[in-house]
């Protein structure tokens, strides 16, 4: 077995069990980016205080609302991205290598292909698994209706019962389908797929930033006289602020596509209707302020940063078991 495999298949395994733990902060973060108190008169929860209303309310299953297709979204999406990735990878290399032979450059990908490379894969990632995210998105934010409120037939006379999605159980998988397909047709499948496809730009500006950041130091650090050689603890905190300032760039893109993929309101406040990105945008300005563009971004940094200290942390316990395994077996062969 290759070391590619074994990296690939812990990679893949280590994403697994940190979305199983982390779920739940996915789910709270997703609710708190479509919650929409345009008069802001509900009390501000916090992370804790929101997952522990969940449950009280709803249940602990609700906090892992949409986890089998949000499973498979990310294997589609892993599979996808890199598939292309490497496609268009190839076809920068041979148009490199073509340029070389008739005396341009030194027939290597340069930093602007290798990002254009990264920016198409993620485009059409993202066009052919956007359905998934929808489905992920309707069933987090469904809610289970308490027992002692009404439904919104009976007493729609609130912005907040208006916004509790009350649906026949079971609420799976299929019913999610038919309701979107139901609302919107098959187009419904691809709500919020532009600010999804601007954000794509998301590593492209993190990739930015950290250059920026460590050309600065080392001309800083050259001037002074002294050497120019980074760290690993500079490295690994330029790349920590360099995601964290574009995680806040393009946070906003991250809400406005929640709340198109989320249940829409078909009656009552027309404030509370989207009929598309631009739409959703100036009905945000208007009626939130800025403040509506970053709700749970708190939740989102936390759960990022915990989703990836998890990720490798299994992901080389992972790799060093099956290595170790290997080497058992090759050792007992011989």
């Amino acid at each position: 077995m290759s070391d590619a495999l074994i990296n690939g298949l812990a990679g893949a395994g280590g994403g697994i069990i940190a979305q199983l733990l982390t779920y739940p902060l996915q789910t709270v973060n997703t609710r708190q980016q479509t919650e929409r108190d345009l008069k802001r008169e509900k009390k501000k929860l916090g992370t804790i205080e929101h997952m522990c209303q969940v449950v009280k309310q709803e249940g602990w299953g609700r906090l892992y609302g949409g986890l089998a297709p949000s499973l498979a979204g990310t294997a589609a999406s892993q599979g996808v991205y890199y598939y292309f990735y490497q496609v268009f990878r190839n076809q920068a290399e041979a148009t490199a290598i073509s340029r070389r032979k008739k005396g341009l450059g030194d027939g290597s990908v340069g930093m602007f292909s290798s990002l254009l490379v990264a920016a198409l894969a993620g485009s059409v990632n993202v066009l052919m698994t956007n359905p998934i995210w929808v489905i992920v998105t309707r069933m987090q934010t469904h809610r289970k209706m308490p027992k002692d409120q009404k439904t919104v037939s009976e007493s729609p006379s609130s912005d907040a019962e208006a916004l509790v999605a009350v649906e026949p159980r079971p609420y799976g998988t299929f019913n999610t389908i038919q309701e979107v397909y139901d609302e919107a047709g098959v187009t419904g499948f691809w709500k919020g797929v532009i600010p999804t496809l601007i954000m794509v730009s998301n590593p492209s500006m993190q990739f930015m930033l950290y250059e920026t950041m460590l050309t600065k130091l080392k001309k800083k650090r050259a001037l002074k006289g002294g050497s120019n050689n980074v760290t690993a603890l500079e490295t690994f905190l330029l790349g920590a602020v360099a995601k964290l300032g574009a995680t806040v760039t393009t946070y906003p893109l991250l809400v406005v596509k929640s709340r198109l993929q989320a249940k829409q309101v078909t009656t009552g406040d027309k404030r509370q209707q989207y009929k598309g990105t631009l739409d959703a945008i100036l009905k945000m300005i208007r009626y939130e302020g800025l403040y509506g563009f970053y709700k749970g971004m708190s939740t989102k940094i936390v759960q990022s940063v915990l989703a990836a200290a998890v990720l490798f942390m299994i992901k080389e316990e992972l790799v060093k078991g099956a290595k170790l395994l290997l080497s058992s077996a090759t050792s007992s062969t011989v």
